[in-house]
């Protein structure tokens, strides 16, 4: 950061090196794709528009902003804190389901390589919802 970037792949190795949480002894993680809305990005490049919904049909609404997938391990504990490892924008012709799904095996796939994971240990879980927008 020091030189004006960063390297993300160093940053994603680091955030798996730390102590995993765990239910028992099982790695839960969960992914999702959420809106970063920015109504006033009219002109940012590779911008989308985002469903909001409201709380009724009527109050649903498309407004300018980014789509990002976020893997995350889930905590066994009461808390509102995440242990994100991963995050990645959505461009215009991505296809949600896609980008995600390899986000997440790759995150087992560093889960592995670091050691979090071994042959032997409970498989991991994820635990996603199925999107209809």
């Amino acid at each position: 950061m020091n030189h004006g970037r960063l390297d993300a792949d160093a940053l994603r190795d680091l955030l798996i090196s730390l102590p995993m949480p765990r239910f028992g002894e099982r790695i839960v993680l969960t992914v999702d794709v959420s809106p970063w809305l920015r109504s006033d990005a009219a002109c940012s490049p590779e911008r989308l528009f985002c469903p909001v919904h409201g709380r009724s049909k009527a109050a649903a609404q498309i407004i300018p902003g980014w789509s990002y997938s976020f893997v995350a391990a889930l905590t066994p504990d009461r808390t509102s804190w995440t242990a994100v490892l991963d995050a990645v924008r959505l461009g215009p012709e991505d296809e949600a389901i896609a980008v995600t799904t390899h986000q997440l095996r790759q995150v087992v796939e560093r889960l592995i390589r670091a050691g979090q994971w071994q042959p032997g240990d409970r498989d991991v879980l994820g635990v996603m919802d199925a999107a209809t927008t």
